[in-house]
Formats: structure tokens, C-alpha cells, sequence
């Protein structure tokens, strides 16, 4: 492989090096060559990119060399961050209610249970925002408006990146996309135009909303019937004041209606502990699938 001579060149190397690896750990360590090669240009101005480079694969490390040491890093920090992993279980039921000892079950149920508030907030500032875009267009705050805009919704989704790695287990970008240097505002904002990540990434912000009510709306539903299910027998413990309302309350099991018993409690807690159970699986599957989602929306392809 060619010595590098300038900037692009160590970063395309850099790319072609890591080809392969998890697209968000190619982002974080193309920023940070980028903005390590840029502070050491920028500290001697009237050094060339050929000279300066020269230099710095000396002590920052070639192309190859830094790609070698990310995946290791990688492999460390992912071992390290890992949650031990819940005991093989070979038995059907144990498959079924082991579920209850996977840490990401938690993670993903409790994003299950935030993504409505996201979503909200994800969808106002994207809708707004581009709102507010197209109309100060014509005018002169109309253009860094837009650039601040665009800026913003990359610092979101760097954001929501953070809460998918930590909730979801989904390794995700630590570093944003490297600001592209030497560019004057016009060549900014048509640079953020023609970016496939931006857009996909305010499709992003957008189709949260949907997927903020759908998932809120399962996991709240699931919970609520499930706790309700398994409740019955406690229920039943104050049956006397249950049955003295002015509408006795009777169930069909498919034998005609009936006064409910404890046999009727007792399966309805059955009944709402599988449910339990089954929404913990949900979750958990939901997790996995939204977090492969973000990843695909969220991680521009080009780093891969």
C-alpha cells in the first residue's frame, strides 16, 4: 500500500482497512483520524498534508496499524460492556420463562415504554423544523437556519444512538459524522441536500412516532392484562365486596356464564403469567428488530 500523501487518501486507506468491520465503529474511527490529521495540519500551517502525514504515521500509526488497533479495542470494550449472557437452557419451558433473566428483555421493555416520548418530540422537531427550513428559505436567516437545522438532527441522531447501544445492545456511532472541512455555506447545505444519511435519518425521526404509539401501546397493554390476569386470585379474596355491586360480574369459558370461583381465579393467573412471559419475548424481539432499524437508518452506508 502507497504512502499516503494527503488527508483523503489516509482516510480512504483507513475505510479500505476496516472493510468489514461494524459500519459505527468505521464513523468513529474515521473521525477520529480526520480530527486528529486536522488539529496537526492546523498546528503548522505551512507544512504540507505530505510532510505532515510523513510525520504522523510515525507516531499516530499507519493506515493498516490503526484499523488493527480499533478491532481490538473493539473487541475488548464489547466483551467488557457485554452483560454475561443467561445460562443455555435446553427444556422448552426453560427457553420460554428464562426470558425473565436476559438483561436486554429490561433494556428493550423499558424503550418499549420511552419511545412514545421520543417519538413525540423526534417527529415535532423533524416536522417543524423543515417546516421552518422551507419557509425562511427566501429570506437571509433562511440559510444558516437551515444549516443549524441539519446540524441538529445529526446531534439527534448521535443522541438516540446512545439510548439504542445502551437500551438495545445495538453498537451504534459514539462519534458524528465529521464536519466536511473546507466547504463555503452554499456548498454545506447542498452537501447536507445530496446526503442519503440525512434524509434517512429524518425518516427516521419521523417514523418514530408510529412506532413510539404502536410499541407504548403493546407494552402498556400486555403489562396492564397480564398484572389484571394475575391478580384474580387477590381478587377473589374480597370476593364479597367484588359480588355485592349492583351488576354481578360473571365470565364464559365457553361452559355458559358463571359466577367466577377460585377455579376461575386460578386460571386467569395461569393464563396472565404466560401473557407475562410471552410479552417479555415480545419485547425482547422488538428490540432486536428496531435496533437493526436504527442501525440501517441512523449509520450512513458509505462508512462500511
Amino acid at each position: 500500500m502507497n504512502a499516503p500523501r494527503t488527508i483523503a487518501e489516509y482516510l480512504e486507506q483507513l475505510r479500505a482497512a476496516l472493510r468489514g468491520a461494524d459500519p459505527a465503529l468505521i464513523q468513529d474511527a474515521l473521525y477520529d483520524a480526520e480530527e486528529h490529521l486536522r488539529a496537526e495540519l492546523a498546528e503548522q500551517p505551512g507544512r504540507s498534508e505530505a510532510a505532515m502525514l510523513e510525520h504522523v504515521v510515525g507516531s499516530y500509526g499507519a493506515p493498516d496499524e490503526v484499523a488493527e488497533i480499533y478491532r481490538d479495542q473493539e473487541i475488548r470494550i464489547q466483551r467488557a460492556l457485554r452483560p454475561p449472557p443467561p445460562p443455555k437452557r435446553r427444556s422448552l419451558a426453560g427457553r420460554f420463562f428464562g426470558v425473565a433473566a436476559d438483561p436486554r428483555t429490561y433494556g428493550a421493555l423499558f424503550y418499549m415504554l420511552l419511545s412514545l416520548a421520543t417519538g413525540i418530540f423526534y417527529f415535532t422537531w423533524a416536522v417543524t423544523g423543515l417546516s421552518l427550513s422551507a419557509g425562511l428559505s427566501v429570506l437571509i436567516i433562511g440559510l444558516p437556519f437551515i444549516v443549524l437545522f441539519f446540524g441538529s438532527v445529526r446531534v439527534l441522531s448521535l443522541v438516540e444512538g446512545r439510548i439504542v447501544e445502551a437500551m438495545l445492545g445495538m453498537r451504534m456511532p459514539r462519534r458524528p459524522v465529521y464536519p466536511t472541512a473546507g466547504m463555503g455555506l452554499m456548498q454545506r447545505i447542498g452537501s447536507m441536500f445530496t446526503d442519503v444519511h440525512t434524509w434517512t435519518t429524518l425518516c427516521y425521526l419521523w417514523l418514530m412516532l408510529p412506532l413510539g404509539i404502536v410499541y407504548f401501546t403493546l407494552a402498556v397493554t400486555l403489562l396492564s392484562v397480564s398484572v389484571a390476569f394475575i391478580g384474580a386470585p387477590l381478587a377473589m379474596l374480597f370476593r364479597d365486596g367484588w359480588l355485592s355491586w349492583p351488576h354481578q360480574v360473571t365470565v364464559d369459558w365457553g361452559f355458559g356464564p358463571h359466577v367466577p370461583g377460585w377455579g376461575d381465579a386460578i386460571a386467569m393467573c395461569v393464563i396472565g403469567i404466560v401473557l407475562l412471559f410471552a410479552t417479555l419475548h415480545l419485547a425482547r424481539g422488538l428490540g432486536r428488530l428496531h435496533g437493526h432499524i436504527a442501525k440501517h437508518m441512523l449509520v450512513p452506508r458509505a462508512a462500511s
